[in-house]
């Protein structure tokens, strides 16, 4: 998720329980460019493994080449590919999410990933098509079995969709169905262990991404971990455990980024996440979310009722962007044949971060 699973972030969930924590999305041609913001996306602490990076790309050749400088460098162990981002500077382009429906072009970036990661694993995550009348889940996944992918991921929802509505499950289950040769993991709606194993005992997916259910909640993977080994325990914790939780956030942050200011600032989007359904006043809230410093964050934090108990159902559910769409902004004329693999001389982004 762009602007959260930086190296802060993914150290914080680790401590939590096991999984694969991977990167921002990455572009590919930033990275061949080998743009300086881009290769400091590119940050893994010591001991992180294993390192996981995101690409975004639409053009084959830098893809391909984007790959390869991970591979040939050790950059990372492993390559995920974002085909599901659905946001409207991606798709306008034909990216993300948008680019499954051209099938051959897909199939030509997949197999240059491939060609370029020597023994790295190659995954990539999509969702089920541009809207219900442009699906191409079932097509992409058998693609990517023939191109040599390790995994594929479903978030069971459209492009249009964005994060609104609820995710399609029973497609999860139609594409472990249709692709047996390789895992498919699920995606979308999975808010607590709960919803994973549900999802798992529905569709006979192999195993579960999580996105937004995260944001606040560093600990749903100890949950994770714990419901996927078969024991009832689950993190409950106190307001003043989450808070303590949000000051290492923050000087995670800062360390990360090597200032202070930086890894304040950063913080702020997450606090209004980790408070959800706590009684905190608007304008705790507020100083919280407007702190300029590690010094000024703690003071407020000491502030917060640390007895105040999980708050159970309240603290549930969505979290992060939500809503539907009109409609995918998309390249003129995208629609028109899906067997066209042409590309635009601007379609690959050279800022990472989505």
């Amino acid at each position: 998720m762009a602007g959260v699973t930086n190296a802060a972030f993914r150290a914080l969930c680790r401590e939590q329980g096991g999984g694969l924590y991977v990167s921002e999305m990455i572009t590919t041609r930033g990275l061949a460019e080998r743009n300086p913001k881009t290769l400091a996306m590119i940050r893994f602490q010591p001991g992180e493994t294993p390192r996981s990076v995101q690409l975004y790309g639409v053009d084959p050749d830098v893809v391909g080449k984007a790959v390869r400088i991970i591979a040939e460098e050790g950059l990372a162990d492993h390559v995920d590919l974002n085909f599901g981002c659905p946001v409207p500077k991606v798709t306008r382009r034909g990216g993300g999410s948008a680019l499954p429906y051209k099938r051959p072009l897909l199939r030509r970036i997949l197999r240059a990933a491939v060609a370029g990661a020597g023994t790295l694993p190659v995954t990539m995550k999509m969702r089920k098509g541009i809207d219900d009348d442009h699906l191409t889940y079932l097509d992409a996944g058998r693609i990517a079995v023939q191109e040599g992918l390790s995994a594929i991921a479903l978030h069971g929802r459209t492009a249009v969709q964005h994060y609104g509505g609820t995710a399609d499950w029973d497609a999860i289950a139609r594409l472990k169905e249709a692709v047996p040769e390789i895992p498919v993991l699920g995606n979308g709606d999975i808010w607590s262990a709960e919803d994973a194993i549900r999802m798992t005992r529905r569709t006979g997916c192999d195993g579960v991404v999580v996105g937004r259910g995260c944001l606040g909640r560093p600990w749903l993977f100890r949950d994770l971990d714990n419901a996927f080994r078969g024991r009832a325990e689950r993190a409950r914790p106190s307001l003043g455990e989450v808070g303590a939780t949000m000051a290492r956030h923050a000087e995670l942050l800062v360390e990360c980024f090597g200032s202070e200011t930086h890894g304040v600032l950063d913080f702020r989007k997450h606090v209004g996440w980790y408070l959800k359904g706590f009684e905190v006043g608007a304008g705790l809230r507020r100083d919280l979310a407007t702190a300029g410093s590690l010094d000024e964050l703690r003071d407020h934090l000491a502030r917060l009722p640390s007895g105040q108990p999980w708050p159970g159902e309240a603290a549930d559910g969505p979290r992060g962007k939500s809503g539907v769409r009109e409609r995918v902004h998309l390249p003129d004329g995208w629609l028109d044949d899906p067997g066209d693999a042409e590309i635009s001389r601007d379609a690959e982004l050279d800022t990472s971060g989505g």
